[in-house]
């Protein structure tokens, strides 16, 4: 995959933080000087680099996923899960505040926005934690020879960035920062009852009243929903294949008025069953094997 940006030919470097004081989220640009563009143009290029040494990179990225610490994964700008780093990417005029870091428990993360000579927006941003866990402490360094306490607050730049964004896709290095940053699992469970109308049309036969009110108290059930719904594969699934499943990996359900009721106490395996993590294997004669799957990826043949 490549980047929509060109890194060699970069002629705007915009800074700035997002802040929560407690009445919402805000992004703010606070003025930079050149070093410190700089260097975090060395970030940015630093977190391409990384993303290219990930090995089986990338994968488009599935919230249903138990991803790990750092992999190479991407989403499409226009995900609906893309959409508050997509408001980031995308404002026109954010607010110049020079007293953004007068209060660091507030800065929630920190970004940089890079314009190329093609007039080609991309944006980085990390996760504050690294910096607010600096200045929880009194720092120290070498002048004069003589090991001194540093006076004033300091803001620490990491070596890279959680993620990056360009006109077509989140490239992701980091999914938790990700998740961070996009406010995904509020967002998720918010949505759980869209994901539930957009299935229900291609399972009308099956009940989802109960899936509905389990999800959606449920981040990892209403991450199940939502990874159900962005693989677009319910329209065809077999009533008679889906029962046989259930019944093969212990999904107990019944059937009223000609629907699938799931019993309380199997939405989750349910939710598995439909997001293809629950399947069977018979390599012993007349002992059948069950398994759930924690991590779930096609193979093409």
């Amino acid at each position: 995959m490549t980047l929509e940006f060109d890194l060699a030919s970069v002629t705007v470097t915009e800074f700035g933080v997002g802040r929560d004081d407690g009445n919402g989220q805000t992004f703010v640009a606070v003025p930079v000087d050149t070093d410190v563009q700089g260097a975090l143009r060395e970030m940015v290029q630093a977190t391409w680099k990384a993303t290219q040494n990930v090995e089986d990179g990338p994968a488009k990225y599935e919230p249903s996923e138990k991803h790990g610490s750092t992999e190479y994964l991407y989403l499409p700008l226009a995900d609906e899960m893309a959409s508050s780093v997509r408001g980031l990417h995308e404002a026109t005029n954010l607010a110049i505040q020079g007293s953004a870091l007068d209060e660091p428990a507030d800065v929630f993360c920190y970004f940089v926005r890079l314009t190329d000579k093609k007039n080609r927006r991309l944006t980085a941003l990390r996760r504050a934690s690294q910096f607010k866990g600096v200045l929880k402490k009194r720092l120290v360094r070498f002048v004069s020879d003589a090991l001194k306490l540093i006076p004033d607050d300091v803001f620490k730049l990491d070596s890279d960035f959680d993620l990056l964004v360009d006109s077509a896709n989140v490239h992701i290095l980091r999914p938790s920062g990700f998740e961070f940053a996009g406010k995904l699992q509020q967002a998720i469970l918010e949505a759980v009852p869209e994901n539930i109308k957009a299935i229900r049309k291609d399972l009308a036969f099956v009940e989802f009243d109960g899936i509905e009110a389990y999800a959606g108290q449920r981040p990892r059930a209403a991450r199940y929903l939502a990874s159900i719904r962005g693989q677009e594969e319910t329209k065809n699934i077999d009533k008679a294949l889906l029962k046989k499943l259930c019944k093969q990996t212990g999904v107990e359900i019944t059937e009223s008025k000609g629907k699938v009721v799931i019993t309380d106490g199997h939405e989750m395996g349910f939710l598995e069953v439909l997001d293809r993590r629950r399947y069977e294997v018979s390599l012993v004669k007349a002992k059948p094997e069950q398994y759930r799957a924690a991590s779930r990826r096609k193979i093409n043949g």
